[in-house]
């Protein structure tokens, strides 16, 4: 019986994706815009059984996939076996990322044998490892590692001196990297020498929960990846944040894009904003702990350039260090964020001085402010005219009231969200929908939807998210 199903799937699973195929020519592409050699990759994502493998077969026309399991653990065994058959079968791929469980060197090395002009990869590793096998994807430009436990070590040895990517660990090289992400390195990783070293066309770097850089901690070999980085995030890095900022301000002058989440380094991030050297444009940051007013005054004075700021859970901020980046930035700031930070809600005429300071703004986000009322808000709003992207998810306090000053003030909204603002209600977004003359995509909650709502959505091309 169970046979029966898993063929009644499989077959399914092949009669979709020829339909889908044969009636589109292909899939809408996922890829971010960010990223322009992806820009074009159609991308399919399947969702697999372990009969699956054999419908891979399937896919040989398809350039980017993204496979992940059913089941919640996949065995090493299975991981290669799917990456056999996608050598095999799929020789177009120029994107793959494949979470559902660590690979083999060796199948990597067999996929680079086929698949000759990938150009994206995520992949599960165990450790310990070796890198060398990424000079065997000469047309890889993003990567994305993430490292699980120490499973199958011995055997994983003895592959990687059976293709013997020992001897390479001695000499660079230049891969021709230049988007990079690591999830889970640990200081005693050995091999991330030799990776850094390589990088040296890197733009982007994510590391994600990582409690070192490789090689004991030392950051020798790290620093020279940084000369070209145009971006940077890290993301609960709290043991390497200073490591890492303080290597950013000494060698990078590239850098236009920060974002440090979940574990930061009050001295660190002082340091970094009053020493680094780089033409800063965007700052995202969700420190609940960590930022206090003496860095958003550092910001102010050493970083008026930025024209993104992105502050999220930074509740021992005040409103004089927010005022203070308001004087600073009041001609260039663009795009400003302040999610579920009380401030707004503690310090009443706050966002009305922000408003009158930045007036330039054409983003903004207020989400889960709860306790933001119409009369705070509504005080900002009417200095920010050029607004084009607003955001107000899980503003509970807000009501129709809000609704009627955003028609009034800001006539150039275009992307709005309401999800979650309990307070307004469906006369107030149909009134919206029908009166807003340059909205294209809104998102709010599928029951405040009037019929009336729908019909004007429908015939001004609105997107509605729901």
């Amino acid at each position: 019986m169970n046979s029966s199903k898993k063929s009644l799937k499989d077959f399914l699973f092949l009669h979709l994706l020829r339909s889908l195929w044969s009636a589109s020519g292909g899939f809408t592409s996922t890829a971010s815009p960010e990223l322009p050699f992806l820009s074009e990759l159609p991308l399919i994502s399947l969702q697999f059984h372990l009969c699956l493998p054999s419908s891979l077969t399937i896919l040989h026309s398809f350039p980017s996939l993204f496979l992940f399991p059913h089941e919640p653990t996949t065995t090493a065994a299975f991981s290669d076996h799917i990456l056999s058959v996608i050598s095999s079968t799929c020789s177009q791929l120029r994107g793959l990322r494949y979470l559902a469980g660590p690979v083999s060197i060796s199948s990597l090395i067999s996929l680079s044998t086929t698949c000759t002009h990938l150009s994206s990869l995520s992949i599960t590793l165990s450790r310990p490892t070796l890198f060398t096998w990424v000079l065997s994807f000469p047309f890889l430009r993003e990567l994305s590692i993430f490292f699980c436990s120490d499973d199958g070590v011995e055997k994983e040895i003895e592959l990687n001196k059976e293709y013997e990517l020992w001897k390479n660990e001695d000499s660079d090289a230049e891969l021709e990297l230049e988007i990079f992400c690591l999830t889970g390195i640990k200081a005693d990783d050995w091999g991330m020498g030799w990776l850094w070293r390589s990088c040296k066309k890197l733009k982007s770097l994510k590391l994600r929960n990582c409690q070192g850089v490789g090689d004991g901690g030392s950051y020798s070999s790290f620093l020279q990846c940084l000369q070209g980085l145009q971006e940077v995030e890290l993301r609960t890095c709290r043991s390497i944040v200073d490591g890492v900022l303080l290597k950013l301000s000494e060698n990078c002058n590239s850098l236009n894009s920060l974002l440090v989440y979940d574990g930061g380094s009050r001295e660190g991030l002082l340091r970094f904003f009053n020493q680094c050297r780089c033409n800063l444009q965007k700052l995202d940051l969700r420190l609940p702990l960590d930022l206090h007013n003496n860095h958003l005054s550092a910001v102010a004075v050493n970083l008026r350039g930025l024209s993104i700021l992105r502050l999220q859970s930074c509740c021992l901020v005040t409103g004089e260090g927010l005022k203070a980046l308001g004087v600073a930035m009041s001609s260039g700031l663009e795009e400003l964020a302040l999610i579920n930070c009380d401030v707004v809600e503690r310090e009443p005429g706050l966002l009305a001085t922000l408003g009158q300071y930045l007036r330039q703004l054409r983003k903004l986000d207020l989400s889960h402010n709860e306790m933001l009322l119409d009369k705070e808000f509504i005080s900002m709003l009417v200095s920010c005219n050029y607004l084009i992207d607003l955001r107000l998810r899980g503003c509970k306090g807000l009501t129709n009231a809000t609704i009627i000053s955003m028609l009034k003030s800001c006539k150039s909204l275009e992307n709005v969200d309401i999800r979650h603002c309990c307070g307004i209600e469906s006369e107030a977004i149909e009134l919206f929908v029908k009166n807003s003359p340059r909205l294209r995509r809104i998102e709010v909650e599928e029951t405040k939807l009037s019929v009336a709502a729908r019909m004007w959505t429908s015939n001004k091309l609105i997107e509605v998210v729901v």
